[in-house]
């Protein structure tokens, strides 16, 4: 038997579903696993050994449009798939899967066009995210049997830059810092970062920043007068891994930074400022932390945060003191 895995959502939702990959392969144990999802995201799986394969979408890029929708069909038709479980409740997924003719198809009640489905499960939306995509195998296994571990395997020495493997082997005991996000709203201000950094020197740990290019100029602002290391924009999804793996503390927004400390069981300082845990993406199974605002109305105000705060106070950003993190940092290490 032939099976697809699909999600091609956020990185961060990405580790989050890999727990489905382990429950598949216990109801299948002999069948040959695949899993579909973002050319980006395929970093974070391809090292996985209960996976046989790694199908990449790129839509938003080289499979954009119509012409990449069906080239996409085709190339899932000549793979000749079985089963296909659907972790992503988009049209474009559920119409995707439909063409391609898969025998037999499961996904979520609450997909949109979830009548291409031949076999539905339903969500519940106050279970963590783990939780919610296991019960996309909810009827084929009892719960009680699932692995709810997140499954990540960090890169080989061989895989990581030259330029993470030169700075680590000089450092010792580090922290990561990651104060950037895709989304404003879930920014903690660069200056309360900053003031972490400080703190962390004292206690005679190095500071490692980390984040994506586009989070550069919040991480030089934070480094400014400091003596960190700056990573941010010049690592890949494979080196953020290796980095994060090895280190002694992760200080963060609500971001995917978050979810590699869960999976490689990092301490893990949570920050969340429009959005909130509530929504299912808090911290998973490690020693973890979130310090966040819990006397505000307008909080959360959307699951992934937005670009403006809508009352135009950014009181859940600005109102979280550095002390705060700061004591949840001591409390967390024992400091």
């Amino acid at each position: 038997m032939k099976i697809l895995l699909v999600q091609t959502s956020w990185l961060g939702d990405t580790i989050l579903s890999t727990p489905v990959i382990s429950g598949i392969k216990i109801i299948n144990p002999d069948a040959e696993l695949w899993m579909m999802t973002t050319p980006l995201a395929s970093a974070l799986i391809e090292r996985d050994p209960l996976l046989a394969g790694v199908l990449t979408y790129d839509k938003r890029n080289k499979d954009s449009g119509l012409s990449g929708f069906f080239r996409m069909v085709g190339r899932i038709r000549q793979l000749k798939f079985d089963v296909v479980y659907s972790l992503h409740k988009s049209y474009r997924t559920a119409l995707l899967l439909r063409l391609c003719g898969i025998p037999v198809r499961i996904g979520f009640t609450e997909a949109k066009l979830c009548f291409l489905y031949h076999h539905t499960r339903r969500r519940n939306s106050k279970d963590h995210a783990v939780v919610r995509n296991l019960s996309l195998l909810s009827g084929e296994i009892s719960p009680g049997a699932l692995d709810k571990k997140l499954r990540l395997f960090p890169p080989e020495k061989s895989e990581v830059s030259q330029e993470v493997h030169n700075v680590l082997s000089r450092i010792d005991r580090y922290a990561v810092l990651v104060p950037g996000s895709a989304w404003k709203t879930k920014m903690w201000p660069w200056q309360g970062y900053q003031e972490v950094a400080k703190y962390l020197l004292e206690k005679s740990f190095q500071v490692v920043l980390l984040g994506a290019p586009s989070e550069k100029p919040v991480s030089e602002k934070v480094a400014q007068g400091l003596d960190v290391i700056n990573l941010a924009g010049r690592t890949n999804i494979s080196d953020a891994m290796h980095v994060i793996h090895n280190a002694g503390l992760v200080v963060c927004n609500d971001s995917m930074a978050l979810h590699l400390a869960s999976a490689f069981k990092v301490p893990n300082v949570a920050i969340f400022c429009s959005t909130s845990p509530a929504f299912g993406f808090g911290p998973w199974q490690n020693n973890a932390i979130v310090v966040e605002r819990g006397d505000l109305d307008c909080k959360p105000c959307a699951p992934h945060g937005g670009q403006k705060c809508p009352t135009g106070t950014d009181a859940c950003m600005l109102g979280l003191a550095p002390e705060s993190v700061i004591g949840a940092v001591e409390k967390l290490l024992n400091l």
